[in-house]
């Protein structure tokens, strides 16, 4: 177990990077510090089943809790399983059906939040690959 601090720009990337270990489409990353007081991190993947949101949605609590001790501070999803959210305080993950994820196009609502380009996140997330 490796318990190490962690800011919230490294959590979202290790995030993405686990969610690309288990097939997540789609994985984006937006960076919402300057639009929202929500949080810092908005990650939003895809599955193409309900199972593999609920899979993908499990592996992430389990692999953050582990290699960080850390717990969402809250985590919800709908009736259907087809949406899930991870609340880790600065970073909210949001792991979605690849149907919903069409009809709420997240990052259309975000637009004006800065995305954080694919080569960055797995560069950043990178020093983190023996978590795996």
């Amino acid at each position: 177990m490796v318990e190490q601090e962690v800011n919230s720009h490294k959590l979202a990337c290790v995030i993405a990077m686990l969610l690309d270990d288990k097939l997540a489409k789609d994985i984006t990353i937006l960076n919402i510090s300057n639009v929202s007081s929500l949080a810092d991190y908005f990650v939003i993947a895809s599955g193409d089943s309900t199972p593999q949101v609920k899979a993908l949605m499990e592996a992430v609590k389990e692999k953050i809790k582990h290699h960080f001790s850390r717990l969402p501070v809250r985590s919800e999803n709908d009736q259907k399983n087809r949406w899930n959210l991870l609340d880790y305080g600065d970073v909210v993950v949001h792991i979605l059906h690849k149907d919903e994820r069409q009809t709420y196009a997240l990052e259309k609502f975000w637009s004006h939040a800065f995305s954080v380009s694919e080569n960055e996140w797995r560069s950043t997330a990178a020093d983190f690959s023996s978590y795996k």
